[in-house]
Parts: structure tokens; sequence; C-alpha cells
């Protein structure tokens, strides 16, 4: 077939309904076909002996949750190649992360699926049964091809050589160690913890600009406004992530009394938050509702500069700390773990802390270094912790060492806080892990090779790898599933989605394939 058969969606749902009026059957596959293979060619053979027309929709390279560098070719490639197949009569690509959307558009007779998806608790994503659904709906039928398969992520991983050096000799000692075997299995175990978040809210905003130039009368440079997105930041951001894994989420937080930026902080948070999330919100009447706004080139994503709309003093009078430390004395033994993500804006008093520390049966925090608190926010305003995650920039502010080896520090750090576990990020080398109860320092690689935006990234790490080692999973496999959410998050702009359970599971599927 030539790429005259790749066509958009609208208009092969257009060919499907004249093929239909002339008594034509329609068959349908959909997939990544990142790598096309022989399991690949068979499987659409045989589908194509289902009816008389074989439609083929492709996930765009948007929607891939395959691991790092995947998918290796672009959708339009991707569909080329399709399109190359003799059996192949039609193809399109489907942006979106599902194939029920495009089930709905072209009422396929037949929906052919590998033999991999027969048994439904085999997909990890879970859709196989809404597309079943689907195609039954529109009087179709789902049909399982039974031929040789393959896994293009097995092959791309073990012989294409995808990943440094570095990450393929650690994703080879992962894919031997048996704690590895059932991951799924081992997170399925923590849906039961009871997780609470203690920490600001943040409005992170993003304003998308088109850069025109140096001003003819400044040296400022002018931009063009395209748009304006307000994500879930923060502590908000932490609660979200959680809640995708943990059925019962606690978060405690604190409101401006007075607006900024026209925002009504309850209302965006509510609107923001997952439905498992229970709320305890504080309102702090002489503090407005933080925003941070990053003014972003469209084009490139390059952030030109950021713009905090935020007082940098403690945000709660006496009387308003005093109730925030009640509720965390009354409550906080309820949780099987409490994370604290201190920004270091002024919400976590010395108080609160205190009373924290006192009463978490498990503590997981972080005390993050950024410009609005630069020089003063150390991990050690905390006497102890159970888990502590840092950077490096953090660990050496708190050392005030910046020579000695990053692991000496951190076995320092975690001496003077009494630390079970410490996890320090290193950006594009990945992280290391220090438990108290093992000799030798873990590292783990970075596991992703496309960065969108680093924002949140230490965020979802410290929620995954806390939630993982507080329900008892080894610091060596609780650091690898953080390490996944992370390359998860720094694909996502900013806080626009939460990572979820289910893209998680796939990611780390296809990285131990």
């Amino acid at each position: 077939m030539s790429t005259n058969s790749i066509l958009s969606l609208n208009d092969l749902a257009t060919v499907a309904e004249v093929l239909r009026s002339e008594g034509r059957r329609v068959v349908l596959c959909h997939g990544m076909f990142d790598l096309i293979h022989l399991g690949h060619v068979r499987h659409l053979q045989r589908a194509r002996e289902e009816g008389d027309v074989l439609m083929v929709t492709v996930t765009a390279d948007g929607y891939s949750r395959k691991g790092p560098g995947r998918p290796v070719f672009t959708d339009v490639l991707r569909a080329e190649a399709l399109a190359a197949l003799e059996c192949v009569d039609y193809v399109s690509i489907n942006n979106a992360d599902s194939a029920e959307g495009v089930i709905e558009k072209l009422k396929p007779d037949v929906y052919a699926k590998g033999s991999d998806y027969l048994d439904a608790k085999d997909d990890l994503s879970g859709k196989i049964v809404l597309e079943k659904r689907a195609v039954e709906a529109c009087g179709g039928r789902i049909h399982f091809t039974d031929e040789i398969t393959f896994s293009s992520s097995q092959i791309l991983n073990r012989h294409f050589g995808i990943f440094p050096e570095v990450t393929d000799q650690y994703l080879r000692q992962c894919r031997a160690d048996s704690e590895f075997e059932d991951i799924s299995h081992e997170l399925e175990k923590i849906a039961d913890r009871k997780v609470l978040i203690v920490g600001e809210t943040i409005v992170d905003r993003y304003t998308f600009v088109l850069p025109m130039g140096k001003s003819a009368k400044s040296a400022a440079i002018s931009v063009q406004h395209q748009r304006t997105e307000d994500h879930a930041g923060g502590a908000l951001a932490v609660a979200n992530h959680a809640a995708s894994f943990v059925d019962q989420v606690a978060l405690v937080t604190g409101l401006g009394g007075r607006g900024a930026q026209g925002l009504d902080g309850e209302a965006f948070l509510r609107s923001h938050l997952r439905e498992n999330i229970a709320p305890h919100l504080f309102h702090f009447s002489e503090a407005q509702t933080i925003i941070k706004e990053r003014f972003v080139d469209s084009d490139t994503m390059a952030k030109l500069f950021e713009m905090y709309y935020f007082e940098p003093s403690p945000q709660a009078t006496e009387a308003e700390e005093i109730d925030v430390c009640r509720w965390l004395e009354h409550n906080l033994r309820k949780f099987d773990a409490v994370i604290v993500p201190d920004y270091g804006n002024g919400m976590v008093t010395p108080r609160m802390i205190e009373v924290i520390c006192a009463h978490s049966p498990f503590l997981a925090v972080n005390a993050q270094l950024n410009s609005g608190n630069r020089g003063y926010h150390v991990i050690t305003r905390y006497p102890k912790a159970d888990f502590i995650c840092m950077n490096e920039p953090e660990l050496w502010l708190a050392s005030h060492n910046r020579h000695d080896p990053t692991d000496l520090l951190a076995r320092e750090i975690m001496t003077k806080l009494g630390a079970d576990c410490i996890a320090v990020t290193q950006g594009v080398k990945g992280l290391l892990t220090i438990h108290k109860d093992l000799e030798a320092t873990h590292h783990v690689p970075a596991l992703s090779s496309k960065v969108v935006d680093r924002v949140g990234a230490g965020d979802a790490f410290l929620c995954i790898a806390a939630i993982c080692l507080a329900s008892g999973l080894s610091p060596k496999l609780a650091a690898f599933v953080g390490a996944a959410a992370a390359a998860l998050e720094v694909q996502i702009v900013g806080n626009q989605r939460s990572v979820e359970r289910t893209s998680l599971l796939q990611y780390i599927s296809a990285l131990l394939k």
C-alpha cells in the first residue's frame, strides 16, 4: 500500500461508513507498533482474514508509556511502515492513550488483539475490558489472534542499545533479581496504606509565550502571550500522586486568607484533587495562597523567568498554628505514612515540625531548596525522620560541605536525623540510596532519556518511594519504583497531571523486558 492509505481518523471513519454500507466487514487493529516484527505481521495477516478490510491505528508519540527513548520511531514512520504491508488497507494515528475513541468512531465489525490480551488480568492498563465493551456496544466483536508473539520492548532493550551502558547494566541486574519479578503484586500490597501529606498549597502557573525579540526602546525581550495554565503544585501534587497508589489519602495544607491574582484558593484546590483525598484545610488570615508563575517559551519549553506571589514569612498566626498542631497531635498516629514535602515558604513552622516528628509512625521528609528560601531552609530543621529525600545542592547546604563524597555526606545527615534511609537525587546521573542496615550505597541511573520539564520529579520520587518503604518494600525496590515515577514525571509539563499507577506499571514492565 502507498502512503495514500494513511488517513486522519475522521477521514478513516468516513471510509469505514462507506465500506459498511457496501456490506464489507471492517477489521481494526490498534497498538504502538514501534518495531514491526514477525509477530506483528502474523497478527495482522490473521486479523485480515476476519473481514474484508483491515484498518490499523497507531498510538501517537505523546502517549507512549513504553520506557525511556520510546517510541524509537515516530508515529508518522510507524504509520508508513504499516501502510507498506500488503495485508493492511488503511492506517491512522490515534492521539489518545486508548483505542476506545477509535472504536466508537470506526465502529468495526471485528476488533483484533493478540493472544497476550486473552486474559484481561494480564493487561496492566486494564483497557482491554473497556475496548471489548466499546466494540460490542457498536455491534462488533473482539477477536484474539493466536500467532507467534514477540515483545518489541524486549527486542529493543536487549539488541538495539537504546539505553546508556550504565542504565543497561543496572536493568540487567534488576531482571536477574527475583525481587523484581512481580512488582505489580508488590504495588498491590500498598493500596490499603493510609497516607497523610502535610505541606503548602502552591499553584504552579505556566504562562506560555512566543518570544518576539529585543524591544526597540530597551534591552528587554518582548514576548507574545499564548496561553496560561494553572496546575495543582506543592503538597497538592504529592497528594494526587499518592492517591493513584493508595485508597486513603489525607492532606493537611494552608490557604491564604487573601486571594492572589483573583484566585479562589479553596475552589482551585477542591477542583484539582482526586476523589479519594480528604483535605483538611487551614485558612491563614494574614497570608495569601502561593502562586509560582513561570514564563515559558511555547516552542522550546525553555523557562524565561519565574515570579512568586507570596510573602516570605510564617503564614499562620500563633492561634492558627496551634489549631494545626492540635489536629496533627490528634490524628498523625492514624496513618501508616506521613509525607512532608516542605517547600520552605512559611507554612510548616518549628512547632509543627516538633509535633510531626514526635507523633508520626513513619515520616518521610524533603526540605526543598528554592529561590524563595535559599540559604536558610535545610533538612536539619527536622530533629528526626525515617526517610529523607534530597538533591545534591540540598545535601551540600545542610552539610555546609560540597567537597566530600556525596555518600559520605548523606550518611552523616542520615545519622544526625536518626533516619533508616536516605535518597539523594543527582539529576542526569540518577540517584543514590543508603539504608542503615546495608553497608553498600545503592545507585539507580536516570531511567528517562526524554526530559520535558523537571518540575515535580523530586516530589514524585519522594511520594512513591516513601509509600513503598512504609509498606515494607526493600530499599532497592522502593528506589527503582520511585525512580521510574520520576522518569514519568519529567515527561509531563509541570503538574499538568499526576503519575498514574497504570502508567507506572506499564513503564516498569517495558524497562524490565
